[in-house]
């Protein structure tokens, strides 16, 4: 898991992230440094990952194979979502993207998802913080 993360990790948190972003303002300030802040709103990001690129990444990326890969995909692939209204089931949809939300998997598996991200902005030498609003 990318170290940068505050988000879902033991003894960090939105403050801890907060601080230590102050903190770099200020260092910047008074090394006379350009500083940019950019702030991403990702609330519905859960939504959004797609299940091929993710098993990809999780044996590639971070080693995971056999028995532990397909079970990673087993909980990602075949769940459905009910609509119902007023007693009736009216439609069952096939979810083909996202993780589980309010599991332990979900969020850790969207960091894993996005840790490339992370890659990305350290090669060009820019300081990135994540954290999230719980």
């Amino acid at each position: 898991m990318p170290t940068t993360r505050s988000v879902y990790r033991i003894a960090h948190s939105i403050e801890t992230a907060v601080t230590a972003i102050y903190s770099d303002l200020l260092m910047a300030a008074a090394n006379r440094q350009i500083s940019a802040l950019c702030v991403l709103d990702l609330t519905a990001a859960f939504d959004t990952v797609d299940h091929e690129p993710l098993i990809l990444r999780l044996g590639r990326q971070f080693g995971l194979y056999g028995v532990v890969l397909e079970w990673s995909r087993s909980h990602l692939n075949g769940r459905t979502v009910q609509v119902v209204y007023d007693g009736q089931t009216l439609r069952v949809i096939c979810v083909v993207c996202s993780v589980p939300q309010g599991s332990v998997l979900g969020p850790r598996l969207f960091v894993l998802y996005t840790a490339e991200l992370a890659d990305k902005v350290d090669e060009h030498g820019v300081k990135l913080h994540a954290f999230a609003d719980e």
